[in-house]
């Protein structure tokens, strides 16, 4: 993909909507056809459907650590959230355990943050009707957004924190949602920049070194804030930073984050008491 900014993103979409900028030029970039670009992220639709419709209660990560818990959030009852937002968190939930029991998921942007979009997306569109070519759109926006930031920042825990996985599904979501109500590319940039923002300095901490303990509850963190920013967006609301700045401010805080704090299963909740006696569990788990 060619955009290097939201700016340049934005002034793309002046002769097509969003979404369709983006198809033009992944055309260009793999020479191919609006139609085979189009099926190819339909696919990606579907399997994204399907990471969550075949998600196992039953099953348990090799760990332990992950598994069952995105059945108990659907099942609970009078959640403070109410119904919408209960299936939010549950499908990022049974998305980010379904990864961890190495099942098949849509990296979106990465692994690590793959309970995101589905999370924001499925219940949307589920309880709107919504067709399946508006959702493969918003994952379009979705994906020109991500190219800005994979340019301008990372998508890489290891090299930018959690803000570059969780952070950067978030501000994709965001977007997605915000075309998915009919909202304009500006608002569009509002949402992703707010949605950055309030993640800005989120650490890599993997306990035992996992992609489970915080990843799959951040994915959770990661859904309730693009939805909040994307309603906020929607409303009105514009962010103070425009989202490019945004993004150029995560790249720095990303370079500025000490190594323990990458990825590395070093410090933050690695580095609790708690955290390393899971490690220690998990080390005598090894054959």
């Amino acid at each position: 993909m060619a955009f290097q900014s939201v700016e340049h993103l934005l002034s793309c979409s002046n002769q097509h909507p969003l979404w369709k900028a983006v198809v033009l030029d992944d055309c260009q970039d793999r020479d191919v056809t609006e139609q085979e670009s189009f099926s190819r992220m339909e696919t990606l639709w579907q399997a994204m459907v399907e990471s969550v419709d075949s998600y196992d209660p039953q099953r348990r990560s090799a760990s332990g650590l992950s598994g069952g818990q995105g059945a108990r959030m659907e099942g609970a009852e009078h959640t403070l959230c109410g119904d919408f937002m209960q299936q939010v968190i549950a499908t990022a939930l049974k998305v980010g355990e379904h990864n961890a029991c190495m099942g098949r998921i849509v990296a979106a942007p990465t692994a690590g943050a793959s309970g995101v979009m589905p999370a924001v997306l499925l219940p949307l569109w589920r309880r709107e009707g919504l067709s399946a070519h508006t959702m493969v759109e918003c994952l379009f926006v979705a994906a020109g957004f991500g190219q800005v930031i994979a340019t301008r920042a990372s998508i890489s825990g290891a090299e930018g924190g959690c803000q570059a996985e969780i952070g950067s599904a978030s501000g994709m979501a965001a977007a997605a949602l915000v075309h998915a109500r009919g909202g304009t590319g500006e608002q569009m940039a509002h949402a992703c920049a707010m949605a950055l923002q309030n993640v800005l300095g989120l650490v890599c901490d993997p306990v035992a070194g996992l992609v489970e303990v915080p990843c799959v509850k951040r994915n959770v963190m990661g859904a309730v804030n693009a939805m909040a920013c994307a309603d906020m967006a929607l409303a009105g609301i514009t962010a103070a930073i425009p989202c490019d700045q945004v993004i150029d401010a995560m790249a720095t805080v990303g370079r500025s984050l000490p190594s323990a704090l990458r990825e590395t299963g070093k410090g933050g909740l690695a580095a609790t008491p708690a955290g390393h006696a899971i490690a220690q569990q998990q080390t005598k788990l090894v054959p």
